[in-house]
């Protein structure tokens, strides 16, 4: 365990929530503001990295046919786990992955929904390059990614919020759909395009 997710680990295991993700109204509001960005109803394959103790989680997993919660920290998972097991859910695949070392299983046509919510500022340059490279080979055609993180300095950030957020603009395929900025935070939905199929290609013969 790298000293990153023991830092997760010690949080965790002091407290079920230690940012208040299920109390704080900047917390309820950033996931309601969420969750009405997107732009579906309902997803086949979600995942969703850094899922802590489940607070997205839990709403997500009912628009979702499967979800793939991940986190580091194995007290986090424990808590996400009996939470959902509470709740009745069992759509959703839990794991503890150290991201982006280790990478969910996706499905052969890839995640048709992903949600990157206050995590990847805590990468480092290494780390966020293999983070994005893997996140751009598992989105699906036609999928949406999203990507909600703190703007304010604190003192375990490696990158700048708005840093992230055009990387992530720059992955093959995007076009955004959704963008809300707030001086604490700032959300974004990209979609990426749908595979050309052979009748497309029939329909437009001299592209």
């Amino acid at each position: 365990m790298g000293a990153m997710s023991e830092h997760f680990e010690r949080l965790y295991r002091a407290q079920a929530d230690p940012w208040h993700v299920g109390t704080a109204w900047y917390e309820r509001r950033k996931r309601a503001l969420l969750l009405a960005m997107l732009g579906r109803e309902t997803y086949l394959h979600a995942f969703e990295p850094g899922c802590g103790a489940g607070d997205l989680t839990r709403i997500l997993a009912r628009r979702c046919s499967r979800l793939c919660a991940v986190d580091v920290s194995i007290a986090a998972i424990g808590h996400c786990r009996g939470r959902l097991a509470a709740d009745g859910i069992s759509n959703v695949d839990i794991m503890v992955l150290d991201l982006p070392r280790h990478w969910p299983p996706a499905p052969p046509e890839g995640f048709d929904l992903i949600i990157v919510s206050e995590l990847a500022y805590y990468l480092d340059e290494a780390a966020l390059a293999q983070f994005l490279s893997t996140l751009d080979a598992t989105l699906a055609h036609g999928g949406e990614l999203v990507a909600c993180h703190w703007r304010q300095a604190f003192h375990d950030r490696l990158q700048s919020t708005d840093a992230l957020h055009e990387a992530m603009a720059a992955l093959p395929g995007l076009a955004l759909q959704s963008h809300h900025l707030e001086a604490e935070f700032r959300m974004d939905l990209w979609r990426r395009q749908a595979e050309e199929t052979s009748h497309d290609r029939n329909l437009h013969p001299g592209a």
